[in-house]
C-alpha cells in the first residue's frame, strides 16, 4: 500500500490566467517553498494572536480572584458521581496533547472495525489531537484514508499519523489556518490529489476562551472565535462541496453549549448554536445531491482545548457537572462520527444533531 511522505510538499494549483510568460518560468521549487513559508507565517500569526487573548483572559481571572472573598468551608454533599481525577494544569494555546496529564484515551481498544468506510477518504480539521485524533484513528480502522488539517501542532499531528498508518491506511498532514478560504481550498485540493477523491468532511477545529463577563470579551477575542468556529466551517464546506456526491457526508462538531449555553462561554456558545443551525440548513440544501450533513454535540471532553482555556484550578473540576461526573474520553465520541459517516449505518440520517453528553443534561 502506498504510504505518503512524512513531509508532504504542498501541491501547486495554478488557475489559467493571462499572467506574463515570465510567471510560468518562475522556478517550481522556489514557488512552492514561498507558498509554504507564507502559510507557516500565517499560522504563527494566528497562534500569537490566540496566546495574546489567552494571556489577557488569564490576567483578568487573577484580578477577579483577588477581589473575591473566600467562601466558608461546608461539609461536602453526598454524591454518587465518581470523583474527578484530573490534576491542575494550564497549557499555552493552542495546546499540545502530549503535554496533558493524564493523556487522553483515543485508541478505543474494544472497537473492532468492519470495513464501514472501506475505500473512502476523509478530511478532518483539528485532527491532530482530541476528538479529531480519535475520529481519525477509528475512520482508519474502518478502512478510510485520512487527511488531517491542523494549525501548527506538528508533534501531535505526526503522532496521529503514526496511529492512522498503524491501522493500515494512508495519512496526509496539512498545516494551516481554516480562517483562510484560500488555505481551505488548497487543503481540499491536496487531499483529492493525494487520495483521488473526498468522501467525508469533518469540521472539528475550534477556538474557545472562557470569560467571566461579556465586558471581558474583546473585539479580538470575539473575532477569533467567530472566524475560527463559523468562518472555518463555512470555508471548508464551500471548498469541499464540488468534490462531494451521493453517499458522501459532512459532519460538524457542535457542543452542548450550542444547545444550553454556557455563562462563561458566551461567544463560543453562539458559534456552536450557529453550527447546529448551519448543519440543519446545509442538510436541506444538499439532500438533492445525496450528501448527508449531521453534527455531533459533545459534552465535556478531555482534550487540549480545555486546559488551554481555563485556569489550572478550574481544570480539577472539569466535567464534574455532567451526569456521569467526569469528562468523556475522545474514544467515547469517535464512534458517533463513524456512525454518521457510514452509509451502512446512517443512510437515512441527515440534519441531526447527535448529543453525546454522558447522560441527561438540563
Amino acid at each position: 500500500m502506498e504510504v505518503l511522505s512524512r513531509s508532504p510538499l504542498s501541491a501547486l494549483h495554478l488557475r489559467r490566467t493571462h499572467r506574463p510568460l515570465t510567471w510560468l518560468a518562475f522556478p517550481m521549487t522556489e514557488y512552492c517553498n514561498m507558498v509554504a513559508t507564507k502559510r507557516t507565517a500565517k499560522a504563527a500569526g494566528t497562534v500569537a494572536r490566540q496566546r495574546a487573548i489567552q494571556a489577557a483572559t488569564d490576567r483578568d481571572g487573577k484580578r477577579e480572584a483577588k477581589t473575591k472573598t473566600a467562601p466558608s468551608k461546608k461539609p461536602a454533599a453526598r454524591t454518587d458521581k465518581p470523583e474527578n481525577p484530573l490534576p491542575a494544569q494550564h497549557l499555552q494555546k493552542p495546546g499540545l496533547e502530549q503535554q496533558l496529564d493524564p493523556r487522553p484515551q483515543f485508541l478505543a481498544p474494544n472497537y473492532i472495525g468492519s470495513g464501514k468506510l472501506a475505500g473512502m477518504t476523509a478530511l478532518i480539521t483539528g485532527g491532530d489531537s482530541g476528538i479529531g485524533r480519535a475520529v481519525a484513528v477509528l475512520f482508519a480502522r474502518e478502512g478510510a484514508d485520512v487527511a488531517i488539517v491542523y494549525l501548527c501542532e506538528d508533534a501531535d499531528a505526526e503522532e496521529t499519523r503514526d496511529y492512522v498508518e498503524g491501522e493500515g491506511q494512508r495519512c496526509l498532514l496539512i498545516s494551516g489556518d481554516v480562517r483562510d478560504p484560500a488555505f481551505c481550498r488548497d487543503a481540499v485540493a491536496r487531499t483529492v490529489k493525494a487520495f483521488g477523491k473526498l468522501s467525508i468532511l469533518v469540521n472539528n477545529a475550534a477556538f474557545q476562551e472562557h470569560a467571566d463577563s461579556i465586558e471581558d470579551i474583546t473585539e479580538e477575542h470575539f473575532d477569533e472565535t467567530v472566524r475560527t468556529n463559523l468562518y472555518g466551517y463555512f470555508h471548508m464546506v464551500k471548498a469541499a462541496s464540488p468534490y462531494l456526491g451521493s453517499g458522501c457526508s459532512i459532519i460538524n462538531t457542535g457542543s452542548e453549549t450550542g444547545l444550553f449555553g454556557n455563562d462563561k462561554l458566551l461567544d463560543y456558545s453562539m458559534t456552536k448554536g450557529g453550527i447546529h443551525a448551519f448543519t440543519k440548513a446545509l442538510a436541506s440544501n444538499l439532500v438533492s445531491r445525496g450528501i448527508r450533513v449531521n453534527a455531533v454535540a459533545p459534552g465535556p471532553v478531555w482534550t487540549p482545548l480545555n486546559p488551554a482555556d481555563q485556569s489550572a484550578e478550574r481544570i480539577r473540576d472539569f466535567g464534574k457537572s455532567s451526569a456521569m461526573g467526569r469528562p468523556a474520553q475522545p474514544e467515547e465520541l469517535a464512534p458517533a462520527y463513524v456512525f454518521l459517516a457510514a452509509p451502512s449505518c446512517a443512510s437515512y440520517v441527515s440534519g441531526a444533531v447527535l448529543p453525546v453528553m454522558g447522560g441527561p443534561t438540563s
